[in-house]
């Protein structure tokens, strides 16, 4: 079940570039690329947010959220937890509340429902509560259990497929999974053709001194 699980993920992450990542990922995973236009500076990283036992859930939902597998990294590499936490601490500083209720919500559900907390359980037992989360029928959540799950699932994506800048994609390996290029001011007719692999361009936005540089600051 767990291979199947993981497989099924990737394959839809994986279907993300060919729809369009502009298309398909959160307005908040391109921000840079449309900062970086506007002449905004790169953002300030806000210190982490979570408990050490909160940050040790997290890390382990990403991992089951989008996994690795023998052929590529996943969230965890990416380290989306890191995103998430540094951004509850600034720009995501709304949902920390949620976060803080949800994952504890999470880890006692673990415990009613599996004996033992979540960070605890087997791959295919982490992925039967998430998927209880997914369908809201897990219980003990003070709002809506589906949505703490869509919650973890956006802050995920963001974190898997941003620009480095914001904390996330370590290694650009988030790129990489979707076979994104990277931002590039020009492209070559050569690599327009179809069928053709465009050779990476790992880089930020906000360190590409080809763009403009400009004096504000956001995220």
């Amino acid at each position: 079940m767990s291979h199947e699980h993981d497989d099924s993920r990737r394959q839809a992450l994986k279907s993300v570039a060919a729809i369009g990542v502009a298309v398909t990922l959160p307005a908040t995973v391109l921000a840079p690329c449309q900062a970086q236009a506007a002449g905004i500076a790169a953002p300030a990283l806000s210190a982490p947010s979570l408990s050490v036992a909160e940050r040790g859930i997290l890390e382990a939902i990403v991992a089951r959220l989008i996994p690795s597998d023998a052929q590529s990294p996943g969230a965890k590499e990416a380290r989306a937890a890191e995103y998430i936490d540094r951004a509850l601490g600034g720009a995501l500083a709304s949902a920390r509340n949620a976060y803080t209720a949800g994952l504890a919500a999470l880890d006692a559900y673990a415990l009613a429902s599996k004996g033992a907390t979540f960070v605890a359980l087997s791959a295919d037992d982490q992925d039967a509560l998430l998927s209880a989360l997914e369908k809201n029928t897990a219980t003990g959540f003070t709002t809506n259990a589906a949505a703490f799950f869509n919650l973890l699932l956006g802050h995920t994506l963001q974190g898997t497929f941003c620009d480095p800048a914001y904390g996330g994609n370590a290694g650009f390996v988030g790129w990489d999974l979707i076979g994104y290029p990277g931002l590039r001011m020009a492209v070559a007719p050569e690599e327009q053709r179809m069928g053709v692999k465009v050779k990476p361009y790992r880089q930020s936005a906000y360190a590409d001194s080809n763009l403009p540089k400009g004096g504000g600051h956001g995220h």
